[in-house]
């Protein structure tokens, strides 16, 4: 098995490293976009509750508990994925993050919960945002937000407000907002 490794940017595990399996569809967020995206979210997310969707190599969400975010629920299929995630939890002493082994769609249809940050990232093959988008605003807070992550330009639909965009390299990114959610 080969591994390899991310560091987190910021935060209060600032140049720690996470490491995780590799696969075909595990790509972590570059460094640059996770800049870009908190620079958004803003530094601190205390308070905030985050769901990483397709957490993968879990850099995004990993990035997310660093910067204080209060819960983090990273959902993860893939055995191999799960098991690299549970042990960079352990080692950063990451008590607010939740594993959840399962399907993403899934976890989607049956879950209840709000979020204050969506962070979706699935692999780019299977062509899942559009759907996924449809079911987000039942789970979003009121203000929240869903970070997209696709290869090409995604046009999110009617239900959506494109609130930030970017791009780096082959990859697009945009920070959404639900014109559905209460307070979207």
């Amino acid at each position: 098995m080969i591994k390899n490794e991310v560091r987190i940017i910021g935060g209060e595990w600032r140049s720690r490293l996470i490491t995780f399996s590799g696969g075909a569809d595990l790509r972590p967020t570059p460094d640059r976009v996770r800049e870009t995206v908190f620079n958004w979210l803003g530094q601190d997310l205390s308070g905030k509750t985050c769901l990483d969707l397709f957490a993968g190599s879990g850099a995004i969400g990993f990035e997310a508990a660093s910067r204080g975010a209060d819960r983090i629920v990273m959902v993860e299929s893939n055995p191999e994925a799960l098991k690299a995630l549970k042990l960079n939890a352990q080692k950063l002493g990451a008590k607010q993050i939740q594993l959840a082994a399962m399907d993403a769609l899934k976890f989607v249809n049956s879950n209840r919960q709000l979020f204050d940050v969506i962070f979706l990232d699935p692999p780019f093959r299977l062509g899942l945002l559009p759907k996924l988008l449809s079911l987000l605003p039942l789970h979003l807070a009121e203000d929240g937000v869903v970070y997209v992550e696709d290869d090409d330009i995604l046009d999110p639909g009617t239900d959506w407000l494109v609130w930030r965009k970017g791009q780096a390299g082959k990859v697009y990114y945009q920070l959404l907002k639900s014109k559905l959610a209460k307070n979207g």
